[in-house]
């Protein structure tokens, strides 16, 4: 049976949150719902921490990168307002899912800055987490950033590994995929327009619909590349954590109201008494 008593795939763009929505909060009213419904089941499920999945966090090439820090502090600016947060760093499940992680010979880090403890270990805090965990129950957390230098195999398998670290942990833990999708879906953003946005996407809400998130390790280089997600990765690492047989996944909605792709969706588990 499954460890975590809540898992859920959801997106990190700004606006999202309720105070940096703007002048223009329909915009992104279905995802805000679909993140307020995801918050509520969070909260009910009573995690003690809950382990972020963020591409955005301090990256290490070439290797898994999870906080250590005593702390965690962060801001985020849209529409000229700010929302700040501070979080701590439940370090405990953060060594136990590294050392997890490399007796099964994947490349894994804890990362922490400053001092070893004390007030000055504080890491940075990024978006990919602050936006999801604004929705959550204020807990301790563990935030995990992927290396895309690394296959798509070594992300399932670190997933494993996630998972074998939670099982042998003595607290309640959640779990969110921080995942935005294809990035290239209007000519006017940051990235243009490739009609492989559309393509991407709508392969992605059917994987995840059917339950076969394992099945985006398909998706050709050259495919990703035109449509640029940022949300594979983490989604590869909730697949390795909780397989197709103990996952029951609730879609709740997609929308691309802006030049990127936003997914909400609940993976229902199977977990240990």
């Amino acid at each position: 049976m499954n460890p975590f008593v809540f898992a859920c795939i959801a997106p990190h763009g700004g606006e999202i949150i309720p105070e940096l929505q703007g002048s223009i909060p329909e915009r992104m009213d279905s995802t805000r719902k679909s993140m307020e419904l995801l918050g509520q089941k969070m909260a009910a499920a009573s995690p003690d921490c809950i382990v972020v999945l963020s591409p955005h966090g301090t990256r290490i090439n070439g290797r898994f990168s999870i906080t250590d820090s005593e702390r965690l502090e962060g801001s985020w600016t849209e529409n000229e307002a700010t929302i700040k947060m501070k979080k701590r760093v439940e370090q405990d499940l953060a060594r136990k899912i590294n050392d997890e992680a490399i007796k099964n010979g994947l490349p894994s880090s804890i990362i922490n800055f400053g001092t070893a403890a004390g007030p000055i270990s504080c890491l940075q805090l990024d978006w990919g987490a602050i936006v999801p965990l604004r929705f959550m129950p204020d807990v301790p957390v563990v935030v995990i950033t992927p290396s895309r230098d690394l296959s798509f195999q070594e992300h399932l398998e670190f997933g494993e590994s996630l998972r074998s670290a939670v099982a042998q942990y003595d607290k309640k833990v959640g779990l969110i995929a921080s995942c935005d999708w294809a990035h290239a879906h209007d000519e006017q953003g940051p990235y243009g327009f490739d009609p492989a946005a559309k393509e991407l996407d709508e392969q992605a809400v059917q994987l995840i619909k059917t339950n076969e998130l394992e099945k985006m390790a398909n998706f050709d280089a050259d495919f990703i590349e035109a449509a640029k997600p940022d949300g594979i990765w983490q989604t590869l690492i909730l697949a390795g954590a909780i397989p197709p047989e103990e996952r029951h996944i609730e879609f709740l909605s997609y929308e691309a109201p802006t030049y990127f792709g936003l997914i909400c969706a609940e993976v229902l588990t199977k977990r240990k008494i």
